[in-house]
């Protein structure tokens, strides 16, 4: 009986000390970079990325884009809006590269908020 109050301690002990597992800004990036070389990005801005559009490869990626507009206008992507995100992705590879893991994810969230809700 002490054995499992013992083992239920030990186990919640180490539940509540091990570090959170996260996406690290890398793994991120390679993401972002992908959404905003996408077929999407393209419909946006007007113009095919360098290389061509790539695909998610993802087997939960749609044929085509959803038809309608986002729920929050807010989200609607924008021209201007993809052109910041991608500069902005150059400095969150900058801060990646620096090692600097936080300013790196401020930097990532910032650039989806300017991608926006791409198609």
């Amino acid at each position: 009986m002490r054995i499992s109050y013992l083992l239920s301690a030990v186990v919640m002990v180490g539940a509540t000390s091990a570090p959170a597992l996260a996406i690290s800004c890398k793994e991120d990036i390679s993401t972002i970079e992908r959404r905003l070389d996408s077929a999407g990005a393209e419909q946006v801005t007007g113009k095919e990325p360098a290389g061509g559009a790539t695909s998610s490869n993802s087997p939960k990626a749609l044929d085509k884009a959803p038809e309608g507009k986002p729920s929050d206008p807010s989200t609607k992507s924008t021209a201007g809006g993809v052109a910041e995100a991608r500069k902005l992705l150059d400095t969150a590879k900058a801060q990646d590269k620096a090692g600097d893991e936080k300013a790196c994810q401020d930097t990532i969230t910032q650039v989806k908020e300017k991608a926006g809700a791409l198609p």
